[in-house]
């Protein structure tokens, strides 16, 4: 559990500078130039990404459980999880309503994978990764809407054809992930 949490708080730790130090991290990089913050940036990621991987790996050998969702909790997850593959395709389509709307749909889409998988699990390890990244994911969100507003960001609007194609996209990589990519990276498949 020790590396999962060291993990956690190397990966959470650096996406979190914006949140509470964003001056701070505009001296580092100016101190540092663009490429160099970019790369320790990166490495720190990767670093904390291994260390959560293998640590929750590794929880999950010997699970300690909290509570036992109920069986319909699963559905609830899977619509969860493909609200959140829209929210993340909304992020990378251009031109879409979805991203007109809500402005970070990123973050939102971390929020709703993390709240489908504490629906659906109930051991620590699962509480500990899930619940972190929820945390994390409703404070960046927060920050992020205040320096739009600080900034008066505006956020250009949306076509049909950008916001079907963010629907389509985000349709496909959910069902390839639920159906396929989910049992063979994690072992686990949560629709058969």
């Amino acid at each position: 559990m020790g590396y999962l949490i060291l993990g956690l708080f190397i990966f959470l730790g650096v996406h979190s500078v914006r949140i509470v130090a964003d001056p701070w991290r505009t001296q580092v990089r100016a101190r540092m130039g663009e490429a160099a913050y970019k790369a320790t940036y990166s490495v720190l990621s990767l670093l904390g990404f291994a260390l959560i991987v293998w640590g929750f790996g590794v929880a999950r050998e010997t699970p300690v459980m909290l509570w036992n969702p109920p069986l319909g909790m699963r559905h609830a997850a899977s619509l969860l999880t493909l609200v959140a593959f829209v929210l993340l395709a909304a992020a990378y389509v251009p031109r879409n309503a979805v991203r007109a709307r809500v402005h970070h749909p990123m973050v939102l889409g971390v929020v709703a994978w993390a709240s489908a998988h504490l629906l659906a699990t109930g051991s620590v390890a699962h509480v500990l990764l899930f619940g972190s990244f929820l945390a994390w994911g409703v404070l960046c969100f927060v920050a992020a809407r205040r320096r739009d507003r600080l900034a008066g960001t505006r956020y250009p609007g949306s076509t049909g054809a950008g916001t079907t194609l963010t629907l389509v996209v985000g349709l496909v990589a959910w069902a390839a992930f639920a159906f396929v990519l989910h049992g063979w990276l994690i072992g686990i498949r949560p629709l058969g």
